[in-house]
């Protein structure tokens, strides 16, 4: 994302003006949840941020039950919900008042409610174990709040089922600095992929919506099919004009392991992406992903400042938090997207986020969490 330079680079990436930013998020820094307190009829002051972690692990551990994907779903929204307002937990603990934060039913109330009364969460410990993923000393901390924006989502140019104008709007409603606007290249015939002559029309497009946020910056981009042999869908005369160019392999992921390493290595060092879209191409309860030499390919992503996706919608969950581990390893840096196709999807996104934190993954090593002036100058 931004200028690059080198052998076979036609010029500069355009780069879009940084509207004014509203200044709604706080950069506290993430607090600690407390020890267990002994009495469970005592208070303890759980910060919300802390309650939003939790509430994004008990989201991710229960998308690993394809049955409970509604009601990961709902966790994770509310933990977006704690992260962005700051709600007052102690103050609605003891008025019972808890369903007032959007997205909190009385189920997400009562867990919040344990977790306030004694400073961990039963429920989440249950479904650790059930899930035998218990906690980690060495995950990392995230302040959900800081995330500035997605640079993956969809519309209704191929799959998506919202119009770019209610994509915008949705991230706007998150106080999103920046959204990304990526949908699919031309290779899959049934998304209605875009090729050169429709990127240009859906660019008009983007600056009419453009004109309409306030504090919101579109960043058109594209998600490039990684072909069979490495290369991509669009040519590099389309790709080098674009803010944000999503690489990602969706067909032929059971190439033998040496081919499926040599298409991805090609992919990675390629001059003109900026972020490898769900790097295994898995499915959880349905497809493996693909098979190839990842601590190879991780290495040379992280050669050419090419971040790894996690991607959360809860169909994917890719990179996994142990993938994720092995190319933080490798020295990459990682995008966290919802891969958005309506802007309800926006709510997964804190589940992406426990999974780096899952991962150990430091908020300087996220794309996520830069503003948009080191965002575009990254590459």
């Amino acid at each position: 994302m931004g200028s690059r330079s080198g052998p076979g680079d036609v010029g500069p990436r355009r780069a879009r003006p940084a509207a004014p930013r509203r200044a709604r998020r706080s950069d506290r820094p993430v607090w600690a949840l407390p020890a267990p307190c002994p009495d469970p009829h005592t208070i303890v002051l759980v910060d919300a941020l802390a309650a939003a972690q939790v509430l994004s692990e008990i989201g991710y551990l229960l998308r690993q039950d394809p049955d409970e994907r509604f009601r990961a779903k709902a966790f994770s929204a509310a933990a977006w919900s704690l992260a962005l307002q700051r709600p007052d937990l102690v103050s609605l603990q003891r008025t019972e008042n808890l369903t007032s934060i959007e997205g909190v039913g009385e189920g997400i109330a009562r867990v919040l409610s344990d977790l306030i009364k004694s400073g961990e969460s039963r429920y989440l410990n249950r479904l650790r174990e059930q899930f035998k993923q218990p906690a980690r000393v060495d995950e990392s901390d995230l302040d959900f709040s800081a995330y500035q924006g997605d640079v993956h989502s969809h519309t209704g140019w191929s799959d998506g089922r919202a119009t770019m104008l209610e994509m915008a709007e949705g991230a706007q409603a998150l106080g999103y600095a920046y959204l990304g606007i990526t949908d699919h290249s031309p290779r899959i015939t049934v998304v209605h992929g875009l090729n050169a002559e429709r990127l240009v029309a859906q660019s008009r497009e983007m600056a009419e919506v453009q004109k309409q946020m306030d504090g919101l910056t579109l960043l058109q981009g594209i998600e490039v099919d990684i072909l069979e042999d490495g290369s991509l869908d669009l040519p590099d005369s389309v790709l080098e004009i674009l803010d944000v160019v999503i690489a990602s392999p969706h067909v032929k992921l059971r190439q033998e392991t040496g081919a499926m390493t040599e298409r991805m290595l090609r992919a990675v060092s390629h001059p003109h992406v900026d972020v490898i879209g769900h790097p295994t191409g898995r499915r959880p309860g349905s497809r493996e992903g693909a098979s190839y030499d990842f601590e190879a390919v991780f290495k040379e992503a992280a050669k050419h400042d090419v971040a790894l996706e996690i991607d959360c919608d809860p169909a994917r969950m890719d990179l996994s938090p142990e993938m994720a581990r092995l190319a933080y390893e490798c020295g990459c840096t990682f995008a966290v997207d919802a891969d958005a196709h309506a802007p309800a999807e926006f709510a997964y996104v804190p589940m992406a986020l426990w999974m780096a934190r899952r991962a150990g993954i430091p908020q300087d090593r996220i794309l996520n969490f830069r503003p948009l002036d080191e965002l575009t100058m990254a590459r």
